[in-house]
């Protein structure tokens, strides 16, 4: 039985299996590049391992979303996904052959892939249209929590015992391992509606078919301002750039991830009173203020209020987009569309960052800023333009 207005116990339980995830994958990020290239990987090599896992990611997101609705059926995937993702780190580690290191890297991403709609899914059938916000809001608290313990606590292994690389991957499997144990906890909900779904692997872009128009627009808004951001490695290159050194630029990011865990659930709770769409747009103006600046800023509170606000952006988009998605997709369709949009946001995200590499590269750091902010005030512009349907609390 739903329960209103309340954070449900599967609710509770998903965000902490999210928060010791994040705690073991956020503990290698600030890592990985380095292990790779203690082992022989090139700079190049890096790059390729990086985009044919994160687009394994972005593809089996939709198929596998596609696939929960068809059988409807949830947990069979979180648990599945879970635990490919735990078992990849230490298998990183077994042996330095680049097959080896694609296969474990690949199946870390794919595990992702095959959990990430099924679990957005069954957050919103825990809730009603009204509390979206305030649902996924609280998960990305709990995600991005795990998201600051993760580096934090990288950044003190490293300082005792600097270049023991493996043994990190070991102790990251632990909060994995539990992450992936209290998904044993999850029930599955009796009577889910099944959708008719293809079962070819490709077969859930055809959810673009039958979609409503609303969600058709919000996509290609969604889509575009992906497009115009990139990786948040820019960022902090930005600060480099500028001569922070590395303890800042890690002790940025922990300060922004820390600021989208404690903005998430409020920017949640704001967004069910006054509007999903609303908040939405306010973080992408945001997010152009902080891009517009972020190219002439250079002393430390400059710095300090740039990250507080792009943690509030990062807040009012990430949980709020999937609210979106859920609230005007038809019932047993929901991780058929959140699938649908995850993979495409994957193509677009990677795009991004070659594109504002390539920006960067030809026109300076001040262009490549530029170009972003101007575009994220044309999706904010668009995404108000959209007519909305009656009653989709958006």
């Amino acid at each position: 039985m739903k329960t209103k207005g309340l954070i449900t116990k599967v609710i509770l339980l998903v965000s902490f299996v999210s928060l010791f995830n994040d705690i073991s994958s956020e503990m290698l990020y600030p890592v990985m590049p380095i292990f790779l290239r203690s082992i022989g990987f090139s700079i190049a090599l890096i790059g390729i391992l990086e985009g044919v896992a994160e687009a394994t990611a972005g593809i089996s997101k939709g198929y596998f979303g596609q696939y929960s609705d068809r059988i409807g059926r949830r947990v069979p995937f979180i648990q599945l996904g879970y635990l490919l993702s735990a078992l990849a780190k230490p298998l990183m580690i077994v042996f330095i052959n680049p097959i080896w290191i694609f296969l474990a890297r690949t199946t870390d991403r794919l595990g992702k892939g095959i959990r990430v709609s099924a679990r957005d899914a069954l957050l919103s059938d825990e809730t009603t249209k009204e509390n979206k916000g305030k649902v996924f809001g609280f998960h990305r608290a709990f995600d991005t929590i795990g998201a600051c313990i993760g580096p934090i606590f990288a950044l003190l292994y490293l300082w005792k015992w600097p270049g023991h690389y493996k043994m990190l991957f070991i102790i990251a499997f632990i909060p994995g391992l539990v992450s992936m144990l209290l998904t044993l906890f999850l029930k599955e909900k009796r009577n889910q509606m099944k959708s008719a779904g293809g079962k070819g692997f490709f077969s859930y872009l055809g959810y673009w078919k039958t979609a409503s128009n609303e969600f058709k627009l919000m996509v290609i808004g969604l889509l575009f301002s992906a497009l115009m951001n990139s990786s948040d490695a820019f960022l902090l290159l930005a600060l480099k750039a500028v001569g922070y050194n590395d303890v800042y630029m890690i002790g940025f990011y922990i300060f922004y991830n820390l600021a989208f865990a404690l903005l998430a659930f409020p920017a949640g709770i704001l967004a069910d009173k006054i509007g999903l769409r609303t908040i939405l747009i306010i973080g992408l103006v945001i997010f152009a203020i902080v891009y517009g600046l972020m190219g002439f800023a250079h002393g430390i509170v400059g710095f300090v209020l740039i990250f507080l606000f792009y943690g509030f952006y990062a807040a009012s988009t990430e949980g709020i987009s999937k609210a979106w998605i859920t609230n005007i997709a038809e019932k047993g369709e929901t991780a058929t569309a959140l699938g649908f949009y995850n993979s495409l946001l994957s193509i677009a995200t990677m795009l991004s960052s070659s594109l504002a590499g390539l920006i960067w590269a030809g026109f300076g750091m001040k262009a490549m800023f530029l170009v972003s902010a101007v575009g994220a005030l044309i999706a904010a512009v668009y995404l108000s333009l959209i007519p909305l349907r009656k009653m989709s609390r958006v």
